[in-house]
């Protein structure tokens, strides 16, 4: 924002800072939230959504929803609101850079640092859909990287109050979203969960490759390829890819739902799996088959033939340019030889595998375990108990869902006879510690409070209060200081909000005495008090106010009054009118003359 200019505040609280990002529904700002006195990200709608009322309604509704989640791999909502036409949510502010930005500098990450990734991004979506949220626009500019590595995931809730169909028509705003839609939002039918984990294995797919899957000239030929394409290989791509992950990536990215990771859950299951070296859910049946009897195509050929696959298939089409015409087809006529003998062999030992595994060539029946990793531990025992095997468990503290089947042994397509014994190794939780929570978190500011839970290992959060206390300084809390509860638990502080507002109360027409009374009530004061004439109100009593009855103001302030002194004082005229006597003296008599007055 320009120095010069006055920041906006949006609602009288939330400060602008400066912008920081841009997408295609809104502007994120940094921000300053004036009563906790804290950053906060503000995101701000772009005018012509604000206007649409359907729209502001479905993201009023699913605003709400994502502020109802609270994970640690998702960005929480603070706040949401308008402000004079403009909407806007507030977040938590993180100080970090999206994903997107990651990728344009770096190109590609590891498989295992893109599974790590992955695994705190699929957490947050499980979560979510637990709650009932689906994202619906899973990219990397939503996923969000601490400096110390922390995985947040942000926008939850708000891509469901853009309709697809009319996204799809704009041009530039959305293409970044069509990269990463599911068919099913593509052909604008209806979403679940697995939406959602087409679009993280999408993602998925872009951070190990350095590019997205499809690629066109619009949103609309974007999301067309979604639909009717099929990815690219990803080792195509980048040969350095474990198949492990590549089998990871176009399970999740499967055009039909049913064929994807059925949970996020499940995804972020394998994802750890693939991290700790063990097998993973993703790799096809059949390969996991061979790999749990420890048959691979390769191997056979070589260990039968004593020569390397590559190099037989390779004689078949090589020709040494220096033998003879007739020596050269010699030569390529011997290596399909030994090729279509090492064939038959390998054919006839599985076919003799086959008969010994159905219960010929003097062999117990056996079957492939069937692959219950993943599962609760209670239908995984039914599964294998109605196979007929016996089962046993073992617990092992793990961050998978507690009663999740870790790694059976034996491992998942192995050959089993009925009467053996499985042994299930079962998630269960750390042991719950439980902390004190610390003294000093009242009667001190917000910053403070919050700054003394998280070093104990608990998270703080807030709701104001009206109160005489300074704004931003914490009143009490829940549970209370010396509360014994579980580690990484919640602590509820309650935050001075400042004092409320006081209505100043009617005084025309009351004694000055009664109005003072009145105004102390209500915890204000009276300020100057004048007199003035008044025909209408009787002496003493009071005539107006200033500021005027029921006007809001500060606990505290001096109100001032004007008291009628009564009517104003009245003027009398007086008219005299004198008459001239005459007086006549003599020293015997006096005699008095009156004039006369002559008559009209």
């Amino acid at each position: 924002m320009d120095p010069s200019q006055t920041p906006r505040v949006f609602s009288e609280r939330y400060e602008l800072n400066h912008l920081i990002a841009r997408g295609g529904m809104a502007e994120v700002y940094r921000a300053r939230d004036r009563l906790l006195d804290r950053p906060v990200a503000l995101k701000v709608l772009f005018p012509e959504l604000s206007v649409d009322r359907s729209f502001v309604e479905r993201f009023r509704r699913e605003a709400q929803a994502a502020a109802n989640l609270s994970h640690p791999n998702i960005v929480p909502v603070f706040d949401w609101g308008e402000d004079t036409g403009t909407y806007f949510i507030v977040m938590e502010f993180i100080d970090g850079r999206p994903l997107s930005s990651i990728l344009k500098s770096a190109g590609t990450l590891s498989p295992e640092r893109t599974a790590d990734i992955g695994a705190h991004v699929a957490a947050a979506l499980g979560f979510a859909h637990k709650h009932g949220v689906i994202h619906r626009d899973v990219k990397p500019g939503n996923v969000l990287i601490t400096d110390d590595g922390q995985v947040k995931v942000t926008d939850f809730g708000i891509a469901r109050a853009i309709n697809t169909e009319e996204s799809l028509t704009q041009t530039g705003a959305v293409m970044g979203t069509a990269t990463y839609f599911s068919p099913e939002q593509a052909e604008g039918i209806g979403v679940d969960a697995r939406s959602d984990i087409y679009s993280l294995g999408v993602v998925l797919f872009e951070m190990v490759t350095g590019r997205p899957p499809f690629l066109g000239e619009s949103p609309v030929a974007v999301a067309s390829k979604h639909v009717r394409d099929h990815p690219p290989a990803p080792r195509e791509l980048n040969p350095s890819i474990p198949p492990t992950f590549e089998a990871i990536i176009l399970k999740s990215m499967a055009k039909d739902p049913a064929h994807r990771y059925s949970t996020a859950e499940e995804l972020r299951a394998d994802l750890l799996r693939f991290n700790e070296g063990r097998s993973v859910l993703a790799m096809d049946d059949t390969t996991a088959m061979l790999a749990a009897q420890g048959v691979g195509a390769t191997q056979a050929i070589s260990a039968v033939a004593g020569v390397d696959a590559t190099q037989a298939m390779a004689a078949t089409s090589a020709a040494d340019g220096g033998e003879e015409a007739e020596e050269s087809g010699t030569n390529r006529t011997r290596n399909y030889a030994i090729v279509l003998a090492v064939l038959l062999i390998l054919l006839a030992g599985a076919g003799y595998l086959l008969g010994r595994n159905l219960g010929y060539f003097g062999g117990s029946p056996s079957f492939n375990l069937p692959n219950v990793v993943s599962k609760q531990v209670v239908p995984a025992t039914a599964i294998l108990k109605n196979d007929g095997l016996m089962v046993a468990r073992s617990n092992q503290v793990s961050s998978d869902a507690p009663g999740t089947v870790i790694t059976t042994d034996p491992a998942p397509y192995a050959l089993v006879k009925k009467g053996d014994t499985v042994t299930l190794k079962v998630a269960i939780a750390a042991p719950v510690q439980k902390v004190t929570v610390p003294q000093g978190i009242t009667n001190t500011s917000l910053s403070n409070a919050e700054t003394i839970l998280r070093g104990a290992g608990l998270v703080p959060a807030t709701k104001s209060q009206t109160n005489n206390a300074v704004a931003g300084t914490v009143l009490s809390s829940d549970p209370t200081a010396g509360s014994k509860i579980p580690q990484g638990s919640t602590v509820t502080l309650t935050v001075s909000s400042g004092p409320s507002n006081v209505t100043v109360p009617a005084l025309i027409n009351l004694t000055a005495v009664q109005a003072g009374q009145a105004l102390g009530a209500t915890g204000l004061t009276v300020g100057t008090q004048t007199y003035q004439p008044s025909t209408q109100y009787q002496a003493n009593f009071v005539i107006s106010s200033d500021p005027p009855t029921g006007t809001s103001v500060a606990p505290g302030s001096s109100v001032n009054i004007v008291v009628s002194s009564g009517p104003p004082p009245t003027t009398t005229t007086t008219t005299t009118t004198t008459s001239t006597t005459t007086t006549t003296t003599s020293p015997s008599s006096s005699t008095t003359t009156t004039p006369h007055h002559r008559r009209g």
